[in-house]
């Protein structure tokens, strides 16, 4: 018999579903998933002197690949071909994804790239429901782009479409994953696409250190992005989802441009003024309004 990977053992060791300490530990466990996720951001951009984003993005797709081939352990030699394509696509999106919203970061800062990234799976769930309470938050997140991507001679409009890029990756993620997730069991079909994602960003490692040897702490801090951004989050949002309703850990979720402007604003010092917060609250209310208006899901007997 296999041996019980990492996230079964940290899982077995968590308190059940339903108990008290349970919902405490699910809690805990999105707090400090959405923390870990945007402060990996944070310190990632601290190489972008000397890496530059395509640099920490591919050391970051190096770390995730690590880690999610030896969580789900993928058989690669077994997938067939209707297998391999919506993993292919993934991987192409994954890292399209993770570089476009770092180089947001760069240029526009990580409160605002989060924000617009954030937009992707918004735009899914809105899209999805027929609703008038939808369409009106459709609305009030549309006005808060509005006032993200407001006319100004100091305007970063590359940063804000990169944001904007990084959203429709997103969603394009999202469903791709659903894809995948029919056709491949468990988490094989990630752990396949980080695989693959890594190694397109391989000769991207290689041509840093022959150009430029990068410096220890540049590489840290990257490394510290992969763990911090991708293992921690991927394995902890497995056991939140064990640990308390999907309509909760969705409306945490919405939470994180919030927290990424925090983590900005503290850790990297990019303040926002006051028309980037309400456009920020905007698009983080329309989500959470959404989300505690949808009916409740039918439990069968």
């Amino acid at each position: 018999m296999p041996t019980a990977s990492a996230a079964e053992a940290a899982e077995a060791a968590l308190p059940r579903a339903g108990s008290a300490p349970g919902r405490l530990a699910g809690v805990a466990t999105m707090v400090a998933s959405g923390l870990s996720n945007q402060t990996g951001a944070a310190i990632g951009s601290l190489a972008f002197p000397v890496l530059g984003p395509l640099g920490v993005v591919a050391v970051r797709q190096y770390v995730a690949a690590l880690v999610l081939l030896a969580v789900a352990r993928p058989r690669l030699r077994a997938f067939t071909r209707h297998q391999w394509w919506p993993v292919a696509l993934l991987a192409v999106v994954f890292g399209t994804m993770n570089l476009s919203l770092y180089t947001a970061i760069d240029r526009i800062g990580l409160g605002l790239a989060v924000t617009l990234e954030f937009l992707g799976p918004l735009a899914i769930a809105l899209a999805s429901s027929r609703r008038r309470v939808d369409a009106l938050c459709a609305v009030i997140a549309a006005a808060g782009v509005i006032a993200l991507m407001r006319p100004g001679p100091s305007a970063d409009y590359l940063g804000l479409g990169l944001g904007l890029l990084a959203a429709v990756c997103w969603a394009s993620y999202i469903l791709l994953n659903r894809t995948v997730g029919q056709r491949l069991p468990g988490a094989q079909g990630a752990a396949a696409a980080a695989t693959l994602s890594a190694l397109l960003f391989l000769p991207v490692g290689i041509v840093l250190v022959v150009r430029q040897p990068p410096t220890a702490t540049a590489v840290a801090c990257a490394v510290a992005a992969g763990v911090l951004s991708s293992a921690v989050p991927y394995l902890a949002d497995l056991l939140t989802l064990r640990r308390v309703p999907a309509r909760a850990f969705g409306l945490f979720m919405s939470v994180n441009p919030v927290l990424a402007a925090l983590v900005g604003l503290v850790g990297l010092g990019q303040g926002l003024g006051r028309a980037e917060w309400a456009s920020i609250g905007a698009i983080v209310a329309a989500n959470a309004l959404s989300i505690l208006t949808s009916p409740a899901p039918q439990v069968e007997a």
